[in-house]
C-alpha cells in the first residue's frame, strides 16, 4: 500500500463535507452503534462519522504513525492495523466505512471482504475518480499541464486510482446487497484574499515539490528527458502562480468527484 505524510493527507482532503454531508445519508449515520474507519489517515472522515453518529468511532490505519495523529486530532480510538487483515473481531461493527483507500491498495477486493466480516450491517467506500477531475485557472498553462500529469501518473500507479463505475461491481462481487451508489463533488477553490495554504501550494509548485510527490508514478510513464522538462515546464507554471497571487488575480477550481456506495452485508457474513 502506497504512504503518505500526514500533510498530504489534510491537505487533500481539507474541506470535505463542509457544505454538505448529503451524500452520506445512505450510511444511515444516525443509526449506528459502533463505526470502523478503515485508512482513517489522519482523522478528517472520522471526524464526520463522530459528528454525525451517536454511536463510537474507532480509526484504524497501516500507517504505524498516522493512528496516533488521528487520536490527537480527533480524540477517538485509532488503532494501527492492515484493512485487509483488521484486528478485530467478526461482527464488531455496524458500519465498516473507508474514504479514498481502496484506490490505493493492490487488492482492494480483499479489503472489502473483511470489512464485510467486521460489520453486522453496512459497509461504505468513498473514492475519488481521479479520471474524472476538473480543473479551470486563470493561468491556461496550468489547465494543460494539470491534465498531462494526472493523465501519466494513472497510467503510471500501480492500484486503481479511477474505479468510477468499477466500484458497484466491486462490492456485489465481494457479496453485498442493495448496493447503493451516489456521487459527491468536491469542490476547492483558491482566490483573494490568498490563505497559507493557498501560498504553500503555490510555493510547492513553483519548487517542483508538488510534482515530486508522485515522480516514481510518472517515471513509470514518462523517459527521464520527458519528466525533466514536465518538470521544468511545472515550475514556470508556478512562478506564473505566484506572480499572479501578487496581483491578486489568481483564481482556480479543481472539482475532485468521489463515489459514496453502500452496501449491505449478505447472509454469508459479505
Amino acid at each position: 500500500m502506497r504512504k503518505f505524510s500526514p500533510e498530504y493527507l489534510r491537505r487533500t482532503r481539507e474541506g470535505m463535507w463542509e457544505e454538505s454531508r448529503e451524500a452520506l445519508d445512505p450510511l444511515s449515520l444516525s443509526d449506528r452503534s459502533r463505526i470502523l474507519d478503515a485508512g482513517a489517515g489522519t482523522g478528517e472522515l472520522a471526524r464526520v462519522l463522530d459528528e454525525e453518529s451517536p454511536g463510537d468511532v474507532v480509526c484504524l490505519d497501516a500507517d504505524a504513525d498516522l493512528p496516533a495523529v488521528a487520536r490527537g486530532e480527533t480524540g477517538l480510538d485509532a488503532v494501527v492495523g492492515d484493512a485487509t487483515r483488521p484486528p478485530f473481531a467478526d461482527d464488531s461493527f455496524d458500519l465498516v466505512v473507508c474514504q479514498a483507500l481502496l484506490v490505493n491498495l493492490p487488492d482492494p477486493g480483499a479489503a472489502l471482504r473483511a470489512f464485510g466480516r467486521l460489520s453486522t450491517e453496512l459497509v461504505a467506500a468513498i473514492e475519488p475518480d481521479n479520471a474524472d477531475v476538473g480543473v479551470d485557472s486563470t493561468v491556461e498553462r496550468e489547465v494543460e499541464l494539470e491534465r498531462r500529469v494526472r493523465a501519466a501518473y494513472i497510467e503510471g500507479v500501480e492500484t486503481d486510482v479511477a474505479m468510477g463505475d468499477r466500484l458497484v461491481s466491486l462490492f456485489r462481487e465481494s457479496g453485498f446487497e442493495s448496493v447503493r451508489t451516489r456521487r459527491y463533488y468536491h469542490r476547492k477553490v483558491t482566490e483573494p484574499p490568498y490563505g497559507e495554504e493557498a501560498l504553500s501550494a503555490a510555493a510547492r509548485k513553483a519548487s517542483g515539490g508538488a510534482l515530486a510527490e508522485h515522480e516514481a508514478e510518472l517515471r513509470r510513464t514518462l523517459s527521464a528527458e520527458e519528466y525533466d522538462a514536465l518538470r521544468g515546464a511545472w515550475r514556470e507554471m508556478g512562478r506564473d502562480v505566484i506572480d499572479a497571487m501578487r496581483e491578486e488575480t489568481y483564481r482556480r477550481a479543481e472539482v475532485v468527484p468521489f463515489d459514496v456506495v453502500v452496501g449491505r452485508v449478505g447472509g454469508d457474513g459479505g
